[in-house]
């Protein structure tokens, strides 16, 4: 199955929102699943190496982003919010996290079975 996982949410914003999106993705991904991850809002912090997890949280979410990656997972991050959002903006962004577009987040979500937002 082709799925799409779309995230808004800044990676430490209190919540656990982000690493379980990010968990699913992989155990999606693991079990032969076509998965892409498009990141929007202030979720593209966390394909920068200046995000960090704060004092007190165990997982480290860029981390996890770059082993999806490395697994064949395909990310791409809104080039709009590149600039606008996250507390990191005008940070460069690690490899593989492809600068996007609107346009091309909505060819995904046509070509996709299933898009699941976080």
């Amino acid at each position: 199955m082709k799925l799409l996982i779309v995230l808004n949410h800044a990676p430490y914003d209190g919540t656990d929102v982000t690493w379980n999106a990010l968990r699913l993705a992989g155990q999606l991904q693991a079990t032969g699943n076509e998965v892409r991850i498009f990141l929007m809002n202030d979720s593209v912090d966390m394909a920068r190496d200046t995000c960090k997890a704060p004092d007190g949280y165990d997982q480290d979410l860029s981390q996890m982003l770059k082993d999806l990656i490395a697994k064949g997972v395909a990310v791409k991050v809104c080039g709009t919010c590149m600039a606008r959002c996250g507390i990191h903006k005008k940070v460069p962004y690690f490899a593989g996290a492809e600068k996007s577009t609107m346009a091309a987040l909505a060819e995904w979500v046509v070509d996709s079975q299933q898009v699941l937002t976080f």
